[in-house]
């Protein structure tokens, strides 16, 4: 490969394509997770949390921006521009979620099988404290896509949460 030069992704198969996106969203994950964790053995979990929730900050918008210009989403959406975004970010090729509509102005977006608390669960780890992050991750990344639409935790850890869900968004629009 020459400088300059990107791999020919016309001659790989469908299953070699799906293949690519599944481990580089797993690659993506698995930095995110070693980045926090060094942050945290040099600063402290404090520290830590509050660098994690500030790159969300930023990087939630741009993804958001991302999906938006290549799946054809316009802003100010509404909740079914938010609903077809959240199918599109880049955790949910590894996660298992489910939107429940609750009425044509909110929606619950639940987080059923989420990877980084299931492999805390697999070590026998507690859930990891997200829920901080969280707001600010689900919040501006709903702004993006509309900011009439209003985000409220549910339940996210360190909350008790039910077995079905490890969290839950719930999303409005006046």
């Amino acid at each position: 490969m020459q400088k300059g030069e990107y791999m020919d992704l016309n001659n790989l198969s469908k299953k070699q394509l799906i293949g690519m996106i599944d481990d580089f969203a797993k690659n993506w994950l698995a930095h995110d997770g070693l980045w926090f964790q060094e942050v945290e053995k040099r600063f402290g979990i404090n520290s830590a949390m509050d660098c994690d929730r500030e790159a969300w900050r930023i990087f939630t918008v741009i993804e958001a921006k991302r999906i938006m210009k290549r799946h054809n989403i316009k802003n100010d959406s509404g909740l079914g521009g938010l609903k077809k975004a959240l199918s599109y970010r880049l955790y949910s090729r590894l996660n298992t979620q489910s939107i429940v509509d609750e009425s044509e102005n909110s929606f619950v977006f639940q987080m059923n099988k989420c990877r980084v608390q299931f492999a805390r669960k697999r070590k026998g780890l507690r859930d990891f404290p997200c829920k901080s992050v969280g707001i600010v991750e689900y919040s501006e990344f709903a702004k993006t896509i509309d900011p009439r639409i209003k985000t409220e935790c549910v339940v996210c850890p360190p909350d008790k949460h039910p077995i079905e869900y490890y969290c839950a968004w719930r999303f409005s629009i006046n």
